[in-house]
């Protein structure tokens, strides 16, 4: 039954949709997952005629290996069913007197897909909608993609209700203290391992992006690097740590400095390592297959004294606390810059903190001169 506040009138109906990756459900949708994804414009950055046909190349050459990664994982992505969980636990958490709010979730590249969450959320008739990215920090690769698909499913199927963006948390006090907390317990543990001497380095491992991209104002790294500072200050803990990035899948120049680089340094130098997936709210292949299996092997091979893992937050209660607060925020937030969201225009786009926290170089900031996000107005620009 919804909520009925002391007013008498009822309670708004909030639909909160989570957006996220997707995983293949099963050996036969690693192929179709992995085109989905590769014919993404956000992700093969080359003119339609072309990317399709070598989208869909790459996706045929990378399905064995990929089949391979996901057999360790019994076949298939686990990222569903945890998201699923996260998605209870926020309703849960968010159960209170002057709202009613229920999940619905949107993955990108396999079901459910966009289409699917913005049929669900019709039927259920909210009077709002919060699109939450389970990305703390904005790429155009990722929450962007995600917000674009959202915006044209959307005002395909004339969904026109009140929706509010929420596009980065990446140095959310919240998210920084439940994953400080999570750190703790794994630097404890780490620590408890080591033989008496062994020096431990934390390393925040985040997906990587082809430099180009960041070049032209992606402002993912520079948010990685927001999130890694809000995380130390909430561990207070001077342990030696680094930020790098994984998961590299073309030839061309990418990010760095890389995480395989830094173990192999880590083993020259004697040191042991910690790894913290600090892009990655939820496990899913490249947690659990690539940081606990690969470069597992690549520490042993550099002669890393020990490895160790951070787990990623999943449905942590520190951090579904968190992320309902952010909700709630979002809800209540006026400093946001107002967009067409599924043609509803009076949509908003907010951050963690109101308005827009990129730098002015950050020009693929949502905040600014996306196409299909783009504001009404600017909103109040950190220099």
């Amino acid at each position: 039954m919804d909520a009925i506040p002391p007013q008498g009138r009822p309670a708004p109906r909030v639909a909160v949709v989570l957006f996220n990756l997707g995983g293949p459900d099963g050996p036969d949708a690693v192929r179709p997952f992995l085109t989905n994804l590769f014919t993404d414009p956000a992700i093969l950055r080359v003119p339609g005629i072309i990317r399709r046909p070598l989208g869909r190349f790459v996706a045929a050459r990378r399905t064995p290996a990929a089949q391979e990664n996901y057999a360790v994982l019994g076949g298939k992505s686990p990222l569903l069913e945890l998201t699923e969980e996260q998605a209870r636990s926020l309703e849960a958490a968010l159960a209170e007197e002057d709202a009613t709010y229920r999940c619905f979730i949107a993955m990108r590249y396999w079901h459910p897909f966009t289409e699917a969450a913005v049929a669900a959320v019709q039927e259920w008739a909210p009077d709002e909608v919060v699109l939450l990215p389970l990305y703390p920090q904005f790429s155009t690769t990722t929450t962007g993609s995600s917000l674009d698909e959202w915006n044209r499913v959307a005002k395909r199927a004339g969904l026109d209700v009140p929706t509010t963006a929420l596009c980065c948390w990446h140095s959310d006090d919240g998210f920084a203290r439940s994953t400080a907390a999570i750190v703790r317990r794994a630097l404890a543990e780490a620590r408890a391992a080591l033989p008496e001497g062994v020096p431990l380095r934390l390393l925040y491992s985040a997906h990587g992006l082809p430099e180009s991209i960041v070049k032209r104002g992606d402002p993912y790294q520079w948010q990685v690097e927001r999130s890694v500072a809000a995380v130390t200050e909430a561990l207070g803990d001077p342990v030696d740590h680094v930020v790098c990035y994984q998961s590299r899948v073309t030839p061309q120049k990418w990010i760095g400095p890389s995480t395989e680089e830094e173990i192999e340094r880590a083993g020259h130098e004697g040191v042991a390592l910690l790894v913290c997936p600090i892009a990655f709210v939820s496990e899913h292949s490249e947690t659990l297959v690539e940081l606990d299996v690969e470069y597992r092997e690549v520490a042993h091979k550099a002669g890393v004294p020990a490895y160790f893992r951070v787990p990623a937050q999943n449905s942590d209660a520190a951090f579904i606390a968190a992320t309902a607060d952010l909700i709630r925020r979002a809800r209540a937030e006026t400093r946001g810059s107002e967009i067409t969201l599924g043609g509803h225009r009076g949509g908003r786009l907010c951050s963690f903190a109101g308005g827009r926290q990129c730098p002015k170089d950050r020009r693929d900031c949502p905040h600014e001169g996306r196409p299909a996000l783009r504001p009404a107005r600017d909103a109040a620009t950190v220099a």
